[in-house]
């Protein structure tokens, strides 16, 4: 079986799929990327399923090289994205010829790129999904440097995917004699498979639903929720994007009882708001305030640490 090496880890990479789906009822969370759409266009652009596995690269930081030449496509975080130093495309597929470094820089935008590679990353599923979950220790560990990851086989049908040439040729993609990658062969290969990549923006605003406990904090409370931004603290991470701002007051002080958690829930504990993520903890003791709708939780993957969000009702929006 073909396979990566990792040569950079870099500050978080994992291998990450759709998740665990239907397992919640046994304690275990769904994981998989926290960018889903991100996910798909990548695996898209190189003719895999849409949710094969790929690898979540938070911040950049990841080199890689293959053992046989390879069609790739990075999407989501803008990273930088290098061949042997030439400069590639983002959100396009890429050839890459066996034993050349591939590497991506840290995020100029975003925080969570995604390298799907054609036939996907082949590690062994647990419960249905070979995605990594930082929470419960399921699935891969993060990667280190010096790992290696087995490739499966393209599913995409003949002809779909650039044929693989002779060194440094594949699918027509060349090493130009100036030293810069040639694209167009790929470019045009896909023409029917191309994706558009959506601005990430450095203020998003995240619609949220009103939570099962909204009526267990002041009306200020809910008033501060959206009329204030809220900044995306260092201690976030997949589990979940921990947000700075006002305090949000309690009509009912009472302890909770433990009751499930979903991704996008915004559960108050005494230190501030919580949005949980794809590593969340199926159940939690703190009330939660509202829910941010799934289709914006992308939008929250991407926010940096430091960065601003706003929190929008979604029945006004």
């Amino acid at each position: 079986m073909l396979s990566l090496t990792v040569r950079t880890a870099g500050p978080s990479t994992t291998v990450q799929d759709r998740g665990r789906i239907g397992w919640g009822h046994l304690g275990v969370p769904r994981s998989g990327a926290l960018d889903l759409p991100a996910l798909v266009r990548a695996n898209t652009l190189v003719g895999n399923v849409p949710f094969a596995a790929a690898l979540e690269v938070t911040l950049g930081g990841l080199v890689v090289v293959f053992e046989a030449d390879v069609v790739v496509a990075l999407t989501g975080a803008r990273c930088p994205l290098s061949v042997d130093g030439v400069p590639a495309g983002h959100g396009v597929a890429v050839g890459v010829p066996a034993g050349a470094a591939l590497r991506v820089d840290a995020a100029r935008v975003g925080v969570r790129a995604y390298l799907a590679v054609a036939g996907g990353i082949a590690v062994e599923p647990v419960l249905g999904s070979r995605s990594t979950d930082t929470l419960s220790g399921l699935g891969p560990r993060r990667l280190r440097d010096g790992d290696r990851l087995p490739l499966g086989c393209s599913t995409a049908a003949p002809g779909d995917l650039p044929a693989v040439g002779a060194a440094g040729d594949v699918g027509g993609l060349g090493w130009a004699a100036a030293g810069e990658l040639d694209l167009a062969g790929v470019a045009a290969g896909y023409a029917a498979r191309s994706v558009a990549e959506p601005a990430i923006p450095a203020e998003p605003v995240l619609r949220v639903h009103p939570g099962p406990r909204e009526d267990w904090f002041e009306p200020a409370a809910i008033e501060a929720l959206y009329a204030t931004p809220w900044t995306v603290t260092s201690e976030s991470d997949r589990v979940g994007a921990r947000l700075d701002g006002p305090a949000l007051p309690r009509a009912i002080t009472d302890e909770l009882p433990s009751e499930g958690m979903v991704a996008g829930a915004l559960q108050v504990p005494p230190s501030g708001p919580v949005l949980f993520l794809a590593d969340h903890p199926v159940t939690g003791g703190y009330p939660v305030i509202g829910v941010v709708d799934p289709d914006d939780l992308w939008l929250a993957a991407q926010a940096p640490p430091g960065s601003t969000v706003h929190l929008r009702r979604a029945d006004l929006t």
